[in-house]
Protein backbone atom coordinates (compact mmCIF):
# COMPACT_ATOMS: atom_id res chain seq x y z
CA UNK A 1 0.00 0.00 0.00
CA UNK A 2 0.85 3.42 -0.70
CA UNK A 3 1.79 5.33 2.51
CA UNK A 4 0.16 8.84 3.37
CA UNK A 5 2.67 11.01 1.62
CA UNK A 6 2.90 9.75 -1.49
CA UNK A 7 -1.01 9.51 -1.28
CA UNK A 8 -1.30 13.08 -0.37
CA UNK A 9 1.40 13.48 -3.65
CA UNK A 10 -0.69 11.79 -5.91
CA UNK A 11 -3.82 13.90 -4.97
CA UNK A 12 -2.31 16.88 -5.39
CA UNK A 13 0.08 15.73 -8.07
CA UNK A 14 -2.15 13.60 -10.34
CA UNK A 15 -4.82 15.88 -10.23
CA UNK A 16 -2.88 18.06 -12.40
CA UNK A 17 -2.62 15.68 -15.01
CA UNK A 18 1.66 15.07 -13.84
CA UNK A 19 2.52 11.74 -14.99
CA UNK A 20 0.29 11.37 -17.91
CA UNK A 21 0.83 8.74 -20.36
CA UNK A 22 0.63 9.56 -24.17
CA UNK A 23 -2.37 8.59 -25.77
CA UNK A 24 -4.37 8.12 -21.82
CA UNK A 25 -5.30 11.58 -21.06
CA UNK A 26 -6.68 13.59 -24.20
CA UNK A 27 -3.22 14.00 -26.57
CA UNK A 28 -2.22 16.39 -28.87
CA UNK A 29 -5.21 15.67 -31.41
CA UNK A 30 -7.60 16.23 -28.47
CA UNK A 31 -8.69 12.30 -28.79
CA UNK A 32 -8.70 9.88 -26.04
CA UNK A 33 -6.84 6.43 -26.80
CA UNK A 34 -8.58 4.25 -29.12
CA UNK A 35 -9.37 0.66 -27.64
CA UNK A 36 -11.38 -0.82 -30.43
CA UNK A 37 -10.68 -4.57 -31.21
CA UNK A 38 -10.79 -7.77 -29.87
CA UNK A 39 -8.93 -8.80 -26.24
CA UNK A 40 -8.82 -12.55 -24.71
CA UNK A 41 -9.18 -11.95 -20.95
CA UNK A 42 -6.14 -13.73 -20.05
CA UNK A 43 -6.22 -16.59 -17.17
CA UNK A 44 -4.24 -17.16 -14.58
CA UNK A 45 -2.27 -20.65 -14.73
CA UNK A 46 -1.94 -22.41 -11.56
CA UNK A 47 0.44 -25.32 -10.41
CA UNK A 48 -0.49 -28.07 -8.77
CA UNK A 49 0.17 -26.54 -5.23
CA UNK A 50 -1.92 -22.95 -6.44
CA UNK A 51 1.13 -21.25 -7.13
CA UNK A 52 1.10 -18.56 -10.22
CA UNK A 53 2.61 -20.69 -13.33
CA UNK A 54 4.41 -17.48 -14.51
CA UNK A 55 6.31 -19.84 -17.66
CA UNK A 56 2.92 -21.35 -18.39
CA UNK A 57 1.11 -17.56 -18.69
CA UNK A 58 4.31 -16.57 -20.99
CA UNK A 59 3.79 -19.91 -23.00
CA UNK A 60 -0.13 -19.09 -23.42
CA UNK A 61 0.65 -15.45 -24.68
CA UNK A 62 3.17 -16.40 -27.06
CA UNK A 63 0.48 -18.84 -28.84
CA UNK A 64 -2.10 -16.12 -27.99
CA UNK A 65 0.03 -13.46 -29.86
CA UNK A 66 -0.31 -14.93 -32.90
CA UNK A 67 -3.81 -13.98 -33.33
CA UNK A 68 -4.67 -10.51 -34.37
CA UNK A 69 -6.19 -9.22 -31.03
CA UNK A 70 -5.53 -5.47 -30.30
CA UNK A 71 -4.19 -6.67 -26.94
CA UNK A 72 -4.78 -8.26 -23.88
CA UNK A 73 -7.50 -7.71 -20.60
CA UNK A 74 -4.75 -9.14 -17.35
CA UNK A 75 -6.12 -9.25 -14.06
CA UNK A 76 -9.91 -9.53 -15.51
CA UNK A 77 -12.67 -11.48 -13.60
CA UNK A 78 -11.09 -14.57 -15.57
CA UNK A 79 -7.56 -13.91 -14.55
CA UNK A 80 -9.20 -14.71 -10.75
CA UNK A 81 -7.85 -11.57 -9.48
CA UNK A 82 -9.70 -11.38 -6.08
CA UNK A 83 -7.94 -14.92 -5.53
CA UNK A 84 -4.61 -13.13 -6.08
CA UNK A 85 -2.16 -10.69 -3.57
CA UNK A 86 -1.72 -7.74 -4.72
CA UNK A 87 1.76 -8.31 -5.08
CA UNK A 88 1.09 -11.71 -7.49
CA UNK A 89 -1.84 -9.05 -9.37
CA UNK A 90 1.18 -6.51 -10.56
CA UNK A 91 3.86 -9.34 -11.03
CA UNK A 92 1.66 -11.14 -13.43
CA UNK A 93 1.16 -8.03 -14.95
CA UNK A 94 4.66 -7.30 -15.22
CA UNK A 95 5.36 -10.95 -16.59
CA UNK A 96 2.73 -10.25 -19.34
CA UNK A 97 4.29 -6.70 -20.52
CA UNK A 98 7.19 -8.79 -21.10
CA UNK A 99 5.92 -11.47 -22.57
CA UNK A 100 3.37 -9.95 -25.01
CA UNK A 101 3.68 -8.72 -28.49
CA UNK A 102 5.05 -4.91 -28.04
CA UNK A 103 2.20 -3.53 -30.72
CA UNK A 104 -0.73 -4.90 -28.09
CA UNK A 105 -2.34 -2.63 -25.88
CA UNK A 106 -2.38 -4.02 -21.86
CA UNK A 107 -5.52 -3.48 -19.84
CA UNK A 108 -4.55 -4.40 -16.35
CA UNK A 109 -7.52 -4.80 -13.90
CA UNK A 110 -7.00 -2.65 -10.72
CA UNK A 111 -10.46 -2.39 -9.51
CA UNK A 112 -10.49 -2.36 -6.00
CA UNK A 113 -13.62 -2.04 -2.87
CA UNK A 114 -12.05 1.30 -1.93
CA UNK A 115 -11.25 4.54 -4.27
CA UNK A 116 -8.09 4.79 -2.37
CA UNK A 117 -7.22 0.87 -3.08
CA UNK A 118 -7.80 1.43 -6.37
CA UNK A 119 -5.95 4.27 -7.16
CA UNK A 120 -2.70 3.00 -5.51
CA UNK A 121 -3.35 0.06 -7.10
CA UNK A 122 -3.92 1.78 -10.69
CA UNK A 123 -0.87 3.54 -10.42
CA UNK A 124 1.00 0.90 -9.62
CA UNK A 125 -0.68 -1.41 -12.85
CA UNK A 126 1.22 1.93 -15.13
CA UNK A 127 4.49 1.25 -13.21
CA UNK A 128 4.29 -2.33 -14.29
CA UNK A 129 3.38 -1.35 -17.89
CA UNK A 130 -0.16 -1.24 -18.00
CA UNK A 131 -1.59 1.42 -20.94
CA UNK A 132 -5.16 1.56 -19.67
CA UNK A 133 -6.27 0.46 -16.53
CA UNK A 134 -9.90 -1.79 -16.05
CA UNK A 135 -11.62 -0.98 -13.35
CA UNK A 136 -14.87 -2.78 -11.78
CA UNK A 137 -17.86 -1.76 -10.12
CA UNK A 138 -17.13 -1.82 -6.17
CA UNK A 139 -20.05 -3.93 -4.80
CA UNK A 140 -19.44 -5.27 -1.34
CA UNK A 141 -21.95 -2.67 -0.48
CA UNK A 142 -23.87 -2.57 -2.93
CA UNK A 143 -27.01 -1.48 -1.59
CA UNK A 144 -25.26 2.05 -1.16
CA UNK A 145 -23.44 2.05 -4.21
CA UNK A 146 -25.52 4.84 -6.21
CA UNK A 147 -24.87 6.96 -9.25
CA UNK A 148 -23.29 9.13 -7.15
CA UNK A 149 -21.31 7.08 -5.32
CA UNK A 150 -19.87 5.63 -8.10
CA UNK A 151 -19.79 8.62 -9.97
CA UNK A 152 -17.98 9.91 -7.04
CA UNK A 153 -15.04 7.05 -7.39
CA UNK A 154 -14.57 6.50 -10.97
CA UNK A 155 -13.89 10.15 -11.28
CA UNK A 156 -11.11 10.71 -8.47
CA UNK A 157 -9.49 6.99 -9.73
CA UNK A 158 -9.25 8.67 -13.24
CA UNK A 159 -8.21 12.30 -12.12
CA UNK A 160 -5.20 10.34 -10.19
CA UNK A 161 -4.73 7.87 -12.89
CA UNK A 162 -1.81 7.94 -15.26
CA UNK A 163 -3.11 5.81 -17.77
CA UNK A 164 -6.68 5.60 -19.13
CA UNK A 165 -9.07 4.34 -17.20
CA UNK A 166 -12.04 1.78 -19.00
CA UNK A 167 -15.11 1.20 -16.56
CA UNK A 168 -16.02 -2.23 -16.23
CA UNK A 169 -20.02 -3.76 -15.58
CA UNK A 170 -19.85 -6.87 -14.57
CA UNK A 171 -23.64 -7.73 -12.92
CA UNK A 172 -23.10 -11.54 -13.13
CA UNK A 173 -20.15 -11.36 -10.36
CA UNK A 174 -21.32 -8.37 -8.72
CA UNK A 175 -24.59 -8.19 -8.56
CA UNK A 176 -24.27 -4.56 -9.56
CA UNK A 177 -25.25 -2.92 -12.99
CA UNK A 178 -23.06 0.37 -13.79
CA UNK A 179 -26.09 2.78 -14.30
CA UNK A 180 -26.72 4.63 -17.59
CA UNK A 181 -26.84 8.07 -16.66
CA UNK A 182 -23.23 7.23 -14.04
CA UNK A 183 -21.71 6.20 -17.48
CA UNK A 184 -23.10 9.33 -19.72
CA UNK A 185 -21.67 11.37 -16.82
CA UNK A 186 -18.22 9.92 -16.44
CA UNK A 187 -18.04 9.46 -20.74
CA UNK A 188 -17.28 13.16 -19.96
CA UNK A 189 -14.33 12.68 -18.26
CA UNK A 190 -10.75 13.18 -20.64
CA UNK A 191 -8.95 10.47 -18.86
CA UNK A 192 -12.42 8.08 -19.14
CA UNK A 193 -11.92 6.20 -22.70
CA UNK A 194 -15.02 3.58 -22.75
CA UNK A 195 -16.87 0.88 -20.93
CA UNK A 196 -16.95 -2.76 -20.45
CA UNK A 197 -20.53 -4.42 -20.98
CA UNK A 198 -20.65 -7.76 -19.63
CA UNK A 199 -24.55 -7.77 -18.53
CA UNK A 200 -25.80 -8.94 -22.36
CA UNK A 201 -28.28 -6.63 -22.61
CA UNK A 202 -27.85 -5.31 -25.89
CA UNK A 203 -30.52 -2.35 -25.43
CA UNK A 204 -28.45 -0.86 -22.69
CA UNK A 205 -25.09 -0.89 -24.59
CA UNK A 206 -26.72 0.90 -27.50
CA UNK A 207 -28.30 3.51 -25.06
CA UNK A 208 -25.09 4.18 -24.02
CA UNK A 209 -23.62 4.44 -27.35
CA UNK A 210 -26.37 6.90 -28.23
CA UNK A 211 -26.04 8.80 -25.36
CA UNK A 212 -22.37 8.84 -25.40
CA UNK A 213 -22.00 9.86 -29.17
CA UNK A 214 -20.71 13.59 -28.56
CA UNK A 215 -18.51 12.17 -26.47
CA UNK A 216 -14.87 10.31 -27.42
CA UNK A 217 -16.30 7.01 -25.64
CA UNK A 218 -16.27 3.45 -26.59
CA UNK A 219 -18.34 0.74 -25.76
CA UNK A 220 -16.30 -2.78 -25.77
CA UNK A 221 -18.79 -5.79 -25.27
CA UNK A 222 -18.23 -8.36 -22.53
CA UNK A 223 -18.67 -11.41 -24.01
CA UNK A 224 -18.67 -13.54 -27.32
CA UNK A 225 -21.96 -14.37 -27.31
CA UNK A 226 -23.53 -11.31 -27.71
CA UNK A 227 -20.37 -9.78 -29.96
CA UNK A 228 -22.50 -9.24 -33.53
CA UNK A 229 -25.22 -7.89 -31.96
CA UNK A 230 -23.13 -5.46 -29.95
CA UNK A 231 -21.66 -3.87 -33.41
CA UNK A 232 -24.64 -3.63 -34.48
CA UNK A 233 -25.36 -1.30 -32.18
CA UNK A 234 -22.30 0.68 -31.88
CA UNK A 235 -19.70 -1.20 -30.26
CA UNK A 236 -16.27 -1.06 -31.24
CA UNK A 237 -15.00 -4.54 -29.58
CA UNK A 238 -15.54 -7.33 -27.31
CA UNK A 239 -13.66 -9.04 -24.32
CA UNK A 240 -14.37 -12.39 -25.04
CA UNK A 241 -13.47 -15.44 -22.89
CA UNK A 242 -13.94 -17.45 -25.94
CA UNK A 243 -10.97 -16.11 -27.82
CA UNK A 244 -8.96 -18.10 -25.36
CA UNK A 245 -9.87 -21.22 -27.24
CA UNK A 246 -10.99 -19.81 -30.30
CA UNK A 247 -9.02 -16.45 -30.88
CA UNK A 248 -8.99 -17.18 -34.85
CA UNK A 249 -13.41 -17.25 -34.77
CA UNK A 250 -13.65 -14.67 -32.90
CA UNK A 251 -11.14 -12.11 -34.92
CA UNK A 252 -13.08 -13.46 -37.64
CA UNK A 253 -16.41 -12.63 -36.49
CA UNK A 254 -14.88 -8.93 -35.57
CA UNK A 255 -13.76 -8.47 -39.56
CA UNK A 256 -16.78 -9.91 -40.97
CA UNK A 257 -18.75 -7.39 -38.88
CA UNK A 258 -16.57 -4.99 -39.59
CA UNK A 259 -16.72 -5.20 -43.29
CA UNK A 260 -20.63 -5.87 -43.14
CA UNK A 261 -20.86 -9.38 -44.16
CA UNK A 262 -23.90 -9.83 -42.39
CA UNK A 263 -24.80 -13.28 -43.01
CA UNK A 264 -21.72 -15.07 -42.90
CA UNK A 265 -21.58 -13.30 -39.37
CA UNK A 266 -24.51 -14.24 -38.22
CA UNK A 267 -24.03 -17.81 -39.13
CA UNK A 268 -20.49 -17.75 -36.95
CA UNK A 269 -22.29 -15.83 -33.86
CA UNK A 270 -24.72 -18.84 -33.67
CA UNK A 271 -22.11 -21.96 -33.84
CA UNK A 272 -20.08 -19.70 -30.89
CA UNK A 273 -23.06 -19.15 -28.63
CA UNK A 274 -23.72 -22.58 -26.94
CA UNK A 275 -19.63 -22.51 -26.68
CA UNK A 276 -19.42 -19.29 -25.18
CA UNK A 277 -22.02 -19.74 -23.00
CA UNK A 278 -20.42 -22.83 -21.50
CA UNK A 279 -17.32 -20.96 -20.50
CA UNK A 280 -18.68 -18.05 -19.00
CA UNK A 281 -21.82 -18.33 -17.30
CA UNK A 282 -22.31 -22.35 -17.24
CA UNK A 283 -18.92 -23.39 -16.34
CA UNK A 284 -17.04 -20.13 -15.57
CA UNK A 285 -13.24 -20.33 -15.16
CA UNK A 286 -12.90 -24.01 -14.68
CA UNK A 287 -14.71 -24.93 -18.20
CA UNK A 288 -12.66 -22.22 -19.69
CA UNK A 289 -9.78 -23.27 -18.36
CA UNK A 290 -10.25 -27.40 -19.42
CA UNK A 291 -11.37 -25.89 -22.87
CA UNK A 292 -8.29 -24.35 -22.92
CA UNK A 293 -6.26 -27.83 -22.64
CA UNK A 294 -7.87 -29.30 -25.17
CA UNK A 295 -7.15 -26.56 -27.57
CA UNK A 296 -3.43 -26.98 -27.14
CA UNK A 297 -3.41 -24.26 -24.01
CA UNK A 298 -1.89 -24.40 -20.53
CA UNK A 299 -5.45 -24.42 -18.18
CA UNK A 300 -4.66 -26.27 -15.34
CA UNK A 301 -6.72 -25.95 -12.02
CA UNK A 302 -7.89 -22.90 -10.69
CA UNK A 303 -7.47 -21.62 -7.09
CA UNK A 304 -9.66 -22.77 -4.69
CA UNK A 305 -12.84 -22.26 -3.61
CA UNK A 306 -13.56 -22.31 -7.62
CA UNK A 307 -12.95 -26.26 -7.81
CA UNK A 308 -12.73 -28.71 -11.02
CA UNK A 309 -15.33 -29.53 -13.14
CA UNK A 310 -17.22 -33.10 -12.55
CA UNK A 311 -16.85 -35.83 -15.37
CA UNK A 312 -20.72 -35.05 -16.32
CA UNK A 313 -20.37 -31.38 -16.70
CA UNK A 314 -16.80 -31.65 -18.67
CA UNK A 315 -18.94 -33.86 -21.24
CA UNK A 316 -21.56 -31.71 -21.23
CA UNK A 317 -18.59 -29.16 -21.64
CA UNK A 318 -17.11 -30.98 -24.66
CA UNK A 319 -20.43 -31.53 -26.41
CA UNK A 320 -21.50 -27.62 -26.83
CA UNK A 321 -17.87 -27.40 -28.91
CA UNK A 322 -18.44 -30.78 -30.92
CA UNK A 323 -22.04 -30.38 -31.47
CA UNK A 324 -20.82 -26.75 -33.04
CA UNK A 325 -18.34 -28.54 -34.97
CA UNK A 326 -15.03 -26.82 -32.90
CA UNK A 327 -13.83 -30.12 -31.44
Amino acid sequence: MLGRGVWSSLRQGLSRGLSRKVGGWASGEGRKMDIAGIYPPVTTPFTAIAEVDYGKLEENLHKLGSFPFRGFVVQGSNGEFPFLTSIERLEVVSRVRQAMPKDKLLLAGSGCESTQATVEMTVSMAQVGADAAIVVTPCFYRGRMSSAALIHHYTKVADLSPIPVVLYSVPANTGLDLPVDAVVTLSQHPNIVGIKDSGGDVTRMGLIVHKTGRQDFQVLAGSAGFLLASYAVGAVGGVCALANVLGAQVCQLERLCLTGQWEDAQKLQHRLIEPNTAVTRRFGIPGLKKTMDWFGYYGGPCRAPLQELSPTDEEALRMDFTSNGWL
